[in-house]
Formats: structure tokens, sequence, C-alpha cells
């Protein structure tokens, strides 16, 4: 699915560069230009885009113990850098058209095509978005993208045409080329900023938010809390570790048995796939008022009501979740003392 829409978007955006190409050559319209040069941009993203597919889907390996998934940010990277480069070329078009005095040519015709072709990216954008989110490809989410960021370009050339004429004036043709060009350079440094956050590991706050939810949906008892989460995306796969504390009187065996079954009840979670490693750590009878194992036999504590994991818990370090625990524990202590029973928050 992820390479037919990539082949797909391919020989679609061929198309319309011939057809919008055309469109230039008989108008001499900068905005129209504009929207050829965007076209182009598409042209070789989705070239690029071809490739990175299927080489994301190559299975890991000795060499890339993590597979190949994380090229798909360098093809974000590089589909930023084409539309930000593609910007710069029609900015600098527009200025020369101003500078010259524009002239343009079968407005309707151009009013026709490119209406016609931003009807067609529209709709081809709105597709590889859906598609790349549903596969969780972020090549796929990116392409699309920039496919309506040349559908927003059209929309724009089409209002500048209607403006040259409506009125007869045509310096709003290299006007609107200009407008069109500063709005795709934002969209250029935006896929670039995300790419380079995926490449430098940036926390990425959805994907631990539908872990902790897996965790909370598929965990039994025993499986007290967790803490020092951590996750990254590579491609559509998930790389997950984090600390698991257990009961202290569990075997070595009975522990690893509970939590390799843990893991493959998360991994089933919709929304997940890839990897997770946990490890275990002993509860050291620091959360026995948040522990829902029946007849524990070292329990010093009656069990008071385990509250809901959340992602700030889950992603703690070690110090700070166990100073968070003794706060906690000292907190539901003195509210015993007091007569009050213990306090959950």
């Amino acid at each position: 699915m992820r390479l037919r829409a990539a082949v797909l978007s391919l020989a679609i955006g061929a198309a319309l560069l011939g057809v919008k190409y055309y469109a230039y050559v008989q108008t001499g319209s900068a905005a129209v230009l504009s929207d050829a040069l965007e076209s182009i941009a598409n042209v070789a993203a989705a070239l690029f885009a071809v490739w990175v597919l299927f080489f994301a889907g190559r299975p890991a390996d000795r060499g890339h113990p993590y597979g190949h998934g994380k090229i798909e940010y360098f093809s974000a990277a590089f589909e930023g850098g084409l539309i930000t480069f593609a910007a710069a070329m029609i900015a600098w078009y527009a200025v020369r058209d101003l500078s010259l005095g524009p002239a343009v040519d079968e407005i309707d015709l151009g009013l026709a095509i490119t209406l016609g072709a931003g009807i067609v990216n529209a709709a081809l954008g709105r597709y590889l978005i859906a598609t790349g989110r549903r596969v969780r490809s972020l090549t796929l989410v990116a392409d699309g993208q920039h496919v309506l960021s040349d559908f927003k370009t059209s929309v724009g050339v089409v209002v500048g045409l209607l403006l040259v004429r409506l009125t007869g004036r045509a310096f709003f043709d290299p006007l609107t080329a200009l407008a069109v060009g500063l709005n795709l350079g934002w969209t250029g440094l935006q896929l670039v900023r995300h790419a380079a956050a995926g490449l430098l590991d940036a926390e990425d706050r959805e994907l631990l938010a539908r872990v902790v939810d897996a965790c909370e949906a598929e965990r039994r008892a025993g499986i007290i809390r967790i803490h020092r989460l951590r996750a990254i995306r590579s491609g559509r796969e998930a790389h997950v570790d984090a600390h698991v504390i257990v009961p202290e009187y569990w075997s070595v065996d009975h522990a690893h048995d509970e939590i390799d079954a843990f893991e493959k009840r998360v991994l089933r979670h919709p929304g997940i796939e890839g990897e997770i490693v946990f490890h275990t750590d002993p509860c050291h009878r620091a959360l026995c008022t948040a522990c829902d194992v029946p007849e524990c036999p070292v329990r010093r504590e009656s069990f008071a009501g385990r509250p809901p994991l959340t992602v700030d818990e889950a992603t703690m370090t070690d110090e700070l979740f166990w100073r968070a625990q003794m706060e906690r524990a000292a907190q539901a202590a003195s509210s015993a003392a007091l007569g009050g029973g213990a306090v959950v928050d």
C-alpha cells in the first residue's frame, strides 16, 4: 500500500507538471510558473519517496539492528528542502517580473488548467496523508503535505489570475507568485524542522501516550508501576523500553514470564508495532498502598488504590520516580495516622 501510493503520487505529479508547463508557455504568467516550479519539486520528491519506501521496508539486519525506517526522516528533510528551494526560485522570478514589467496572455486557459490541476492535487494530497497516517509512514505524510501545498499554490495562482482578469493590472500576477513563494518557504522549513526532530530522537508525546494507554489496558496484578519509559519511532515501527516494578518476592523465572507476556500484550494493542524491552525492578515494599497483588507475603501496608499511570510519571528517571513514591507513601501514612485513611492523588 505504501509503495502503491508513492508510485501513484509520482505518476500524477509528472502528468500535472507537463500540463502546468504548457499553461505557463501559453500565458507567460509568473504565477503559473510558480505552480509549475512547485510541481517539479513534487515529481523529484515523489521519485525519492518511492526509493525511500522500498529501502525503509527492508528488515533489520546486523548492520542496522533497529531496521531502516529512519530513512523516512531523510525523505521528509529532502522534501522540505525541495519545497524551500522551489519557494526561493518562485520569489526570484516574481521579483524579476515586477522589475521588468509583467505581461500575461491567455488568462482563461491559465485559469482552467490551474484550477483543474489544483483539484487533482487536493484529492491526491488528502489520499497520501490519510494513507501515510494509516500505515504510519512519515514519507507519505510529508509527500501528501507537499502535494497539498501545491494545491494551495494553485489556489493562489487562480486568485492572482482572476485579479488580473478583473482589473486589467498585470502586476497582480508576480505579486501573487511572491506571496505563494513565501508561503511555500514556510511549509518547507516546517517539514525540515519536523524531520530534524525525528532524526535527533526528540520526545514523541503522541507515541508515549499511546504506549502508556496500552500498558494501562494490558497490565495485570503484579505490574505495579512503570517509569523511565522511552520510545522512538523508526519508520512505521516503534522501539520502546521502560522499567517495570514487580513484587520483590517474585522469582526471576516468574518475573521474566510475566514481563514477557506483558510485552506481547502491549504489542498487540492497536496503534503499536515494533519491539518492547522491559527491565524489571523490585518494589522494595515502597509501593504497598498502590499494589493490588492479593495475599502478598511481604506487604507492609494495605492496598488503598492504584492511581492511573500518566506520561509524566512513566517518563520519570529512577531518582525522580522513587522520590515521588516516597512522598506519596508519606502522605498516605500521615493521612492514615490522622484517621482519614490513605490518600491517592
